[in-house]
């Protein structure tokens, strides 16, 4: 048990060991399920609680912390990451009541069987007392669920966010010690789960203006004792701005795509535009959602494999489709053998992307001189697309 101010501590537990999340997401430097224990002069609220497989840790927490009795356990979210030992914890302390808003209750009650007598439904902006302490709930729907909220304590000005600025790090630090390290952890979180709600952040970021925030208490990761470091880096991510930076994901069979794919990023280079190169065969999905961050333009490089795209490629563009990147353009390239709709399919699957689609260039067979021209062409007009949006070099 961890003190982040005065009778506020950390009570989580810190997953040291987990390597993947939802059976999709890699888990490179583990994570944390953070939970906190509040207590107040007459009362004491548990926020959240941890995944069901730490539960135990949870449990010791608790009894470290001396709480003889819970009061209040606030739910933020009905992942079950953040509520899955709420079942237990009421075994524990039976009087507690489950506080949260009506769709997260609803939620709970469908997926942990808790009895509806067991909540205190609550509205945006509405507070409940612990004495000294005031909790105010504030709701942040999409963030990245449609019930998501966090309670922000107002006599420590402390706002606790649940998934919002969180990262998936284990750590033995409480607080922010390394910047640089929790800003990349924080960025592939942001890629991997929080982009796909790029609008409902932006107007969450701006509800949350009227709170005076000292120290930021994720669900996920360290607590951010420094709030502008992490602020600002979402504002940035959020926004409309894109970077002068392609994506290329690609996949190659029989070394055709591979020869074009270096011939365009050689050319890319020349032109002064960075570039992310990666092998979809032995990529790590987290880092290639991070470079779909910031990126103007996405490119595809695939062989045609019976008449369409690779299945490997495929799943990047559902990849990126899921994760609705801001980039502004995208184009395709690769091979074909004898015929296919490879470039219409690839298309079809990035139909939730805002992109202009450049003209993609395509071979038959292996690249001739006239489609490394046509690669030079392709990058040609890349630079003039990125110098169009004065993000060039």
């Amino acid at each position: 048990m961890r003190q982040l101010k005065a009778n506020v501590y950390a009570v989580g537990a810190i997953d040291w060991d987990r390597k993947l999340f939802d059976e999709l997401i890699p888990l490179p430097d583990g994570t944390s399920y953070n939970a906190y224990l509040i207590k107040g002069s007459e009362k004491t609220a548990l926020l959240d609680t941890v995944d069901p497989t730490k539960t135990n840790v949870l449990i010791d927490n608790l009894v470290k912390s001396g709480a003889a009795k819970i009061d209040y356990i606030v739910s933020h979210h009905a992942e079950q990451d953040h509520c899955g030992s709420i079942p237990e914890i009421l075994l524990l302390y039976p009087e507690a009541l489950v506080v949260t808003n009506a769709k997260c209750r609803d939620m709970l009650m469908d997926l942990l069987h808790i009895e509806e007598g067991k909540f205190i439904t609550i509205e945006d902006g509405q507070t409940l007392s612990l004495g000294d302490k005031t909790m105010q709930f504030v709701f942040i729907p999409w963030v990245h669920w449609p019930e998501t909220m966090g309670t922000y304590l107002k006599e420590d000005k402390i706002f606790f966010p649940c998934d919002l600025f969180g990262s998936h790090l284990a750590t033995s630090s409480l607080f922010v010690d390394d910047q640089a390290t929790v800003y990349e952890a924080a960025k592939r979180y942001y890629a991997e789960i929080m982009m796909p709600f790029r609008g409902p952040i932006k107007k969450n970021l701006e509800k949350m203006k009227q709170l005076q925030i000292e120290m930021i208490a994720p669900s996920h990761g360290p607590v951010v004792d420094k709030p502008e470091f992490i602020i600002n880096a979402y504002k940035d991510w959020v926004s409309d701005d894109v970077k002068n930076e392609v994506v290329l994901p690609y996949v190659s069979m029989h070394e055709s795509t591979r020869k074009m794919v270096e011939h365009l990023v050689d050319s890319l280079i020349e032109r002064g535009i960075t570039v992310r190169q990666f092998n979809l065969t032995t990529v790590d999905i987290g880092k290639l959602a991070m470079a779909l961050v910031d990126a103007a333009t996405i490119i595809i490089g695939s062989p045609t494999v019976l008449t369409g795209a690779h299945p490997k490629a495929a799943y990047a563009c559902i990849l990126a489709n899921s994760l609705r990147p801001k980039a502004k353009f995208a184009s395709v390239i690769g091979s074909y053998g004898w015929g296919g709709k490879m470039v219409e399919q690839i298309a079809g699957l990035l139909a939730n992307l805002k992109v202009e689609i450049i003209e993609p260039v395509i071979a038959k067979g292996s690249p001739k001189d006239s489609d490394f021209t046509a690669l030079d062409n392709l990058a040609d007009k890349i630079a003039a697309k990125h110098k169009e949006l004065k993000i060039a070099k």
